[in-house]
């Protein structure tokens, strides 16, 4: 037999044992029994430097320790310690024993002997598992994709996996130790309603819907089972967050639980963060509070096109105003140390930034930016140092391999929707930013670009 069917023939060794018939979890069908051999260790204090010595012979897999305590037989000391070998090496046959373990058996240091390696459910992982469990026709698609949501695995699973859906999921949760409940989404989000929750059933588990995310230095606390959240979403949650300044204002047109307001607000960053579902609306006064952010965020339940207008109608007027006060150490706390003078912050009369993050039709809430700010063109530049906000309104579009058409597209739609040409060059530039893969042909996308001078003092009954 050569090198390569050997190795072939290693692994199958330690695969579980096939039952594609199973349709109930069985752990206990899962055991198997392998013959080694092993070196014991006739001086536990070389332990290290044999397992050293013998790197090239010692059986190497995940999850599995290769320094047992060796089998008790008449002539060795109770608590010797022995060395898993390689399937390949065998006890009564010398010439699968390489040099250095011949050496070490001359030496008197290790003695070959035989092992019986007991492996259980316990042993093999999730996928390992599901190869044994499902037929062989499905074995190029296992199931291995899916939303961890505090302790809430979130799947979607195909037609054609839904009979062995309980399976699935059974050993999805023993396999994760962190997940309580396995549940599968039977809708396409946005179905059921506008605020983006799905309809779902229990695989495995309590129906507990009340999750604890952390992210971005925040913990957020949420029925998901009545709110939007996407923890494939993190990356880009920082991402956007690292772009806003302590002491600007952010206008978040639908912010959820706040994945883009906490984060903010933590950094000093005065958000309006609104939300037209009621349970998002109350998750966010509810985490601001745990995360003692309150002064920072402005919570709002309202429709997005309206909050638009009315947001930046309300930050015009007189501002909020924090006090800061310097925190004092232990040490400075007993002793006449001068404090700092209080940090005074204003919060600003015209947004730096507003997030429209509804991908399926956030390019339609674009209009409400026209003649946004007509009438107070002396707030901005030139006569000002401030500049136009930045909008950043996420889409869907297609997928290519360079997005150059799906650009286009996007810039296309968001002209229309502006009545005015953003390019791809200048000071309008629009910059398209590629968030994450949503489908095969579906890609999401952030398309960030200044608010058009043209755009924010036209008349508002007039288009270019």
């Amino acid at each position: 037999m050569n090198e390569s069917a050997q190795t072939v023939q290693s692994a199958e060794m330690f695969r579980p044992p096939i039952n594609r018939a199973m349709r109930t979890l069985d752990r206990s069908f899962f055991q198997k029994e392998l013959n080694l051999a092993s070196a014991r260790v006739l001086d536990k204090k070389k332990i290290a430097s044999c397992q050293k010595d013998l790197s090239g012979d010692i059986l190497k897999l995940e999850r599995l320790q290769p320094i047992r305590l060796a089998p008790a037989t008449v002539n060795a000391d109770c608590g010797a310690m022995c060395l898993l070998l390689r399937p390949e090496v065998r006890v009564d046959d010398e010439s699968t024993w390489s040099s250095r373990l011949h050496d070490l058996v001359k030496a008197q240091q290790v003695l070959i002997a035989p092992y019986r390696l007991q492996l259980n459910y316990d042993y093999w992982n999730y996928h390992d598992i599901m190869s044994a469990i499902l037929p062989e026709s499905e074995q190029d698609e296992i199931p291995v994709g899916f939303s961890v949501v505090g302790h809430v695995a979130h799947l979607n699973l195909r037609d054609h996996y839904l009979p062995y859906k309980t399976l699935i999921a059974s050993v999805l949760m023993d396999k994760n130790p962190k997940i309580r409940t396995v549940i599968n989404k039977i809708d396409e989000v946005g179905e059921e309603n506008e605020f983006r929750t799905f309809r779902y059933e229990v695989l495995a588990g309590p129906d507990d819907m009340t999750v604890e995310v952390r992210e971005q230095d925040c913990l957020f606390r949420f029925d998901y089972s009545k709110v939007y959240w996407n923890t494939r979403l993190s990356t880009e949650h920082s991402r956007l967050v690292s772009k806003f300044r302590p002491g600007e204002a952010v206008c978040d047109v639908m912010a959820g639980v706040g994945p883009f307001a906490l984060p903010a607000a933590k950094k000093r960053v005065w958000i309006w963060a609104n939300d037209l579902n009621p349970e998002s609306h109350k998750s966010l006064l509810e985490n601001s509070k745990r995360n003692k952010v309150t002064e920072f965020v402005r919570p709002s339940c309202e429709d997005g096109h309206t909050f638009i207008r009315t947001s930046t109608s309300r930050l015009l007027k007189p501002s909020r105003q924090l006090t800061i006060h310097p925190k004092l150490s232990r040490s400075a706390r007993t002793t006449s140390t001068q404090l700092s003078p209080p940090e005074i912050l204003q919060e600003p009369k015209t947004f730096s930034h507003y997030i429209l993050n509804l991908p399926a039709t956030a390019t339609t809430f674009l209009p409400n930016f026209i003649g946004l700010y007509t009438g107070h063109e002396h707030l901005f530049h030139p006569n000002t140092e401030i500049k136009l906000p930045m909008i950043h309104v996420y889409c869907f579009s297609t997928k290519s391999d360079d997005n150059k058409a799906e650009e286009a597209k996007i810039c296309r739609e968001v002209s229309v929707q502006l009545g005015y040409g953003i390019g791809k060059v200048g000071e309008e530039e629009m910059q398209v930013w590629d968030v994450r893969d949503v489908a095969p042909q579906k890609r999401m996308f952030c398309a960030s670009f200044r608010l058009p001078r043209d755009v924010a003092f036209r008349e508002k009954d007039s288009r270019a």
